[in-house]
């Protein structure tokens, strides 16, 4: 159930994310997610991609800090609240989040999160007992 994420660190500096782009494409590897946050001199890029350990490899061959983390990607109904009780489900378990980041799938009836959270397995199941899916790996990395 859960999910490798690629962070990368790159400088704050114009045409980085246009390389990591590019050494991916080149090796077939297709983002699902991606999400980035900056710091004047440098950003974390964080990616779900199809195949994380070469994307992984195929980064740090060409001189890019990487580093691979677990990760849970959730699909939560897509209306008013429906974020909410995901959220309340791990609040209620003591799980606390360290970041989330929506992504785009191919359905219009739900909205997909991915979550980093404490204890992943222990918010997996907890969500999953609630009734909120909790997506295995395979189906991400095929979006």
């Amino acid at each position: 159930m859960l999910v490798k994420q690629i962070s990368v660190f790159l400088e704050n500096k114009s045409g980085r994310l246009a390389e990591v782009t590019d050494i991916l494409g080149k090796q077939d590897i297709d983002i699902s997610a991606l999400s980035i946050a900056d710091t004047t001199d440098f950003g974390i890029l964080r990616l779900i991609v199809n195949k994380p350990e070469q994307a992984e490899e195929e980064l740090k061959k060409e001189g890019f800090t990487v580093s691979c983390t677990d990760v849970i990607a959730i699909s939560v109904v897509d209306e008013p609240g429906g974020l909410a009780e995901a959220l309340k489900t791990l609040e209620s378990v003591s799980v606390g989040i360290e970041y989330m980041y929506a992504f785009v799938g191919k359905s219009t009836s739900e909205a997909l999160v991915i979550l980093r959270v404490e204890q992943p397995e222990k918010a997996a199941e907890a969500l999953d007992k609630n009734n909120i899916r909790v997506l295995p790996a395979e189906r991400i990395y095929k979006l």
